[in-house]
């Protein structure tokens, strides 16, 4: 587990090197083929290049000692904007933020400096003059006011001269926790040796590097370990706390909400494709609430690329909003639907459509996430795996569908497990209007996960530990304001479903949203609230036997429920906002609003209550049990 990076990029590296010589196609994609040159083609029209507009290798790359203090290139003559800059004064607080200059730079064709001895004398903050360096932080905004990147770089200054240090531009991420284990993450801007220091032992990397995981084992439940992360000269000191081993006497809060993609309002409510006030509020909120980790569920960026690099610039900005949180407590994220990353073509009549894009091992929306966090890695491997395909450059591994590593898994603390499901694996976002494109529906749970899930709930049904049982997808089951239109409803109609190598599947929408009724709420008795985003709002809705799920002219079977659980939406962490709608089940929807907010989830043995904030003016807006 040290470095799951290597095996990745050398898989990349393989790609890269077949890629002249022709695309392998996956077997689930019915209609895309390749020609001349590895030209992806969709009956007879080749995929669409669409540029980048910016990327994360642009804006991170390390800048040089000059004579007063460091220059920039971001190697893009056509880029003229501002570089803000200020001082991170390590040591001053537990969560490290810059505290910016009163002056910002122009940047001019791709390139502007910083003057650090302007920062000097009354501006010298972290007492660099006399230490001999410390670190800034900066970021870069265009002409036009759009935040593009928020950087971090550590600088020298010795005999009169400035060096650029080895920088912790990502991390440390404390993930996952358990109550005997953890991993902490983190990636510096050069390749390095690192250590990583907990209850008093230290773990040395293998070999240089600029990412690194170091999985810590051995640990004692209910404890609070002081760690240090050391990379070169730079030494970093942070806690966490492990997890009882079942329900614990005090009991704990944890924090929810989704949908964070940039919002209006200017400034930091759109740092590409972040809402980065409302997320840095959030944080400090759910931080200030004591809660032992935070759950977010999906859409966490604008996303719809067609570029990794543009991806992981995005994934870049939400991890920085949230990185001085992160040091200290486990965030674990699941995907949305605005986490596509696509291949793009054109239909027969001219409209653009997107697939999930491939190759699956590289570059699908799935394996970018999974790059970019740090999740459990105990879900399924993946719908079909295919062990192998015999081209004509020789036997290549092909996964017919993408992986769910990461991006499916479950995880527990103390008396509380958590499932985390994809509603938007292999998502083909134009799938309901055009069913040639292939792919999964917006909402749908496909079999092997499906499965997985039913294996899962039974398993936690028998731990005698777990007393309470979340399930979080970022799709409602019962859309109230915003999706009405799809999610697991469809406006009432069970047509959509996915198409596999240009077949439908078997089961509609509703019906599938059926079976996962009746494993949650039939075939348990521990799951007791689902956890759910997508619309940019928060609500609460009654799921139970009085609860009318179904359209007036349904007419296959119908689910006949046992009990009652609870869907709570929080969708509202930034993205722009969608008003209620009517719906068959809108008597049993409450608390509904457009406000932000965070939901905090209190645990204490067999009782459960949740309360729900505005990170935004710290007003408790909604309160009730769970579970008495």
């Amino acid at each position: 587990m040290q470095n799951k990076f290597n095996i990745i990029f050398f898989s990349y590296s393989l790609i890269l090197s077949l890629a002249s010589l022709g695309q392998e196609i996956p077997a689930s994609q019915g209609y895309i083929y390749t020609k001349e040159k590895g030209v992806v083609y969709f009956e007879g029209r080749p995929e669409l290049e669409i540029a980048s507009k910016y990327t994360l290798s642009q804006f991170s790359s390390v800048p040089s000692a000059i004579e007063n203090g460091l220059k920039f290139d971001f190697n893009s003559p056509n880029f003229n904007g501002f570089l803000m800059y200020g001082f991170i004064p390590y040591g001053d607080g537990k969560h490290p933020l810059p505290v910016y200059f009163k002056r910002k730079n122009e940047i001019k064709n791709g390139i502007t400096e910083i003057d650090i001895l302007a920062l000097s004398g009354k501006y010298d903050m972290v007492n660099w003059e006399k230490s001999g360096g410390g670190t800034l932080g900066y970021r870069i905004e265009n002409h036009e006011g759009l935040l593009i990147y928020d950087g971090t770089v550590r600088f020298g200054y010795n005999d009169g001269k400035f060096q650029v240090r080895p920088t912790l531009v990502e991390g440390p991420f404390v993930n996952p926790l358990t109550s005997e284990s953890v991993v902490i993450s983190f990636i510096s801007n050069l390749d390095v040796d690192s250590k990583v220091i907990v209850n008093e032992k230290t773990y040395s990397s293998a070999k240089k590097g600029k990412r690194f995981e170091f999985s810590i084992d051995g640990l004692n439940a209910e404890s609070t370990y002081a760690y240090s992360v050391i990379v070169n000269d730079d030494t970093q000191s942070y806690h966490f706390t492990t997890p009882a081993k079942g329900p614990s006497s005090t009991g704990f809060t944890f924090a929810y909400a989704s949908d964070s993609r940039n919002g209006q309002g200017g400034g930091e409510r759109n740092m590409y494709g972040v809402n980065f006030y409302i997320m840095k509020k959030i944080m400090a909120l759910a931080k200030q609430q004591k809660a032992a980790f935070f759950q977010f569920t999906g859409d966490l960026i604008d996303g719809y690329l067609t570029h990794v690099d543009e991806t992981n610039l995005q994934y870049a900005n939400w991890k920085r909003a949230i990185e001085p949180f992160w040091h200290y407590m486990p965030i674990y994220a699941g995907m949305g639907n605005h986490e596509a990353l696509m291949r793009v073509f054109k239909n027969e009549e001219g409209k653009k459509f997107g697939v999930d894009r491939f190759p699956y091992e590289t570059e699908s929306a799935e394996t970018v996430f999974a790059m970019n966090f740090w999740n459990f890695r105990n879900g399924p491997t993946s719908e079909v795996l295919e062990q192998s395909k015999k081209s004509k450059k020789g036997d290549f591994q092909v996964w017919s569908f993408p992986s769910y590593l990461e991006n499916v898994y479950s995880y527990q603390h103390e008396n509380v497990a958590m499932i985390v499901l994809n509603s938007n694996y292999w998502y083909a976002p134009s799938l309901e209007k055009f069913p040639k494109s292939n792919g999964n529906l917006h909402g749908y749970i496909m079999d092997v996960q499906l499965n997985w899930l039913k294996t899962t709930v039974q398993q936690f049904e028998n731990n005698s530990l777990i007393d309470h049982v979340f399930v979080t997808v970022h799709t409602p089951f019962f859309p109230n304001g915003g999706h009405v239109q799809d999610d697991m409803w469809y406006n009432g109609n069970n047509t959509p479903r996915p198409h596999i190598n240009g077949k439908p599947v078997k089961k509609g929408i509703i019906e599938r949203r059926d079976e996962l009724l009746d494993i949650l709420v039939n075939q348990s008795c521990k799951v007791v609230a689902l956890l759910t985003g997508d619309e940019h709002n928060y609500a609460r809705t009654e799921i139970g036997a009085k609860t009318p799920i179904y359209p007036e002219n349904w007419s296959l079977p119908k689910i006949e429920l046992k009990r009652s659980i609870i869907q709570i939406n929080n969708g509202a962490a930034g993205a722009p906002y969608y008003a209620q709608e009517i719906t068959p089940w809108s008597t049993f929807c409450q608390g509904f609003t457009t406000q932000n907010a965070l939901v905090l989830i209190d645990i204490k043995g067999k009782s459960i209550k949740a309360r729900v904030i505005n990170p935004d003016t710290l007003e408790e807006f909604d309160s009730f049990v769970v579970r008495e």
